[in-house]
């Protein structure tokens, strides 16, 4: 039985399919001329890396994106992630998973963010004088609204989960802010 995120999830995905894919039409007649598509030209490639090292910490941060213009003020686009974060004495966690996004910008200055985020979390407590090893494998569903400053390609701003869930989310807390560039 699905759940109420998967059954969100499978919508979004299939309507942002629909909407971003290109789409053609063929007529009956071949002579009329081809047209050449700009899909490749337009598409934007992005995304986010990240490294943290210190004694006993390492996290380290892959994100590939990319973004399609609709046009001057929307654009849609989907990404991977992959998350690799390890505590010597406490855990070590892998994370990753797929996005989807869209962005507005009423003005060139300014760009709001739909984002749809699924990650599958595989969590590792390690072992303790009181505890056993404890394994922590789940799927978190995260839908952000995002509010960014955007100078030329790189945007920054900050995210809004409204999914988020204390007791059992990859983040902190709902609030996180981000730097997004696509080229």
């Amino acid at each position: 039985m699905k759940t109420k995120s998967q059954h969100f999830l499978t919508i979004t995905l299939t309507c942002f399919l629909f909407l971003t894919l290109p789409h053609s039409i063929k007529a009956q007649n071949d002579t009329i001329p081809k047209q050449k598509s700009d899909f490749w030209k337009r598409l934007q490639f992005g995304g986010g890396l990240g490294l943290s090292i210190s004694n006993q910490y390492t996290n380290i941060y892959i994100a590939p994106g990319a973004i399609y213009p609709i046009n001057q003020f929307f654009a849609a686009g989907m990404g991977l992630q992959y998350s690799y974060v390890k505590d010597a004495d406490i855990y070590d966690s892998h994370l990753y998973g797929v996005n989807f996004i869209t962005l507005i910008n009423p003005i060139p200055q300014a760009q709001f963010s739909v984002e749809v985020e699924q990650l599958r979390a595989n969590n590792t407590y390690k072992a303790t004088p009181y505890s056993p090893e404890v394994k922590d494998n789940f799927w978190n569903t995260g839908l952000f609204l995002g509010l960014g400053y955007q100078s030329q390609n790189v945007t920054f701003g900050f995210r809004y989960n409204l999914l988020y869930r204390e007791d059992h989310d990859v983040y902190g807390q709902a609030w996180m802010p981000f730097v997004r560039a696509y080229f």
